[in-house]
């Protein structure tokens, strides 16, 4: 299958997200300290965002003849990101979130969006554009945040 390197890009991203996923519960649940309110929410909302694109990256593995991965084994192996390990302060979090989303951001623009040109596969570089669009504004809204830190 001459498409096979995007299908393990993409499947690789659909790994990353559902790192990020539980992440961002994680944060959610256990944030503490005077910004709980306005971060407890920020990050449902993230996660809820995260969900909803997992599905859109999924579902184009699929329309492309993939198969996505669907088993945590696989996310947690195939993902370029690491779990939340640690009980992180606020500032650790946002600073993580910073990284993670950054980094996400450079493997669409440096490997995702180039496989998918190669293959004239103008949905999925859509997919991507937009994908890193959010990103993009995550990292925007979190360095705006750690400015009052």
């Amino acid at each position: 299958m001459d498409n096979q390197k995007l299908i393990n890009f993409l499947n690789q991203l659909l790994s990353n997200y559902f790192v990020m996923y539980v992440k961002l519960h994680r944060y959610h649940w256990f944030i503490q300290g005077k910004q709980f309110f306005q971060l407890h929410d920020v990050f449902e909302d993230m996660y809820t965002t995260f969900a909803a694109d997992a599905d859109e990256i999924a579902e184009r593995v699929l329309m492309i003849d993939g198969k996505p991965l669907a088993t945590m084994i696989k996310y947690i192996k195939e993902a370029t990101l690491e779990e939340a390990a640690a009980d992180d302060k606020e500032d650790e979090i946002t600073a993580r979130l910073i990284e993670d989303y950054q980094q996400m951001i450079k493997e669409i623009r440096e490997e995702g969006i180039p496989y998918a040109g190669e293959r004239n596969d103008e949905p999925t570089v859509d997919l991507l554009v937009t994908l890193q669009g959010k990103l993009e504004k995550y990292v925007w809204m979190l360095h705006a945040y750690r400015a009052y830190e």
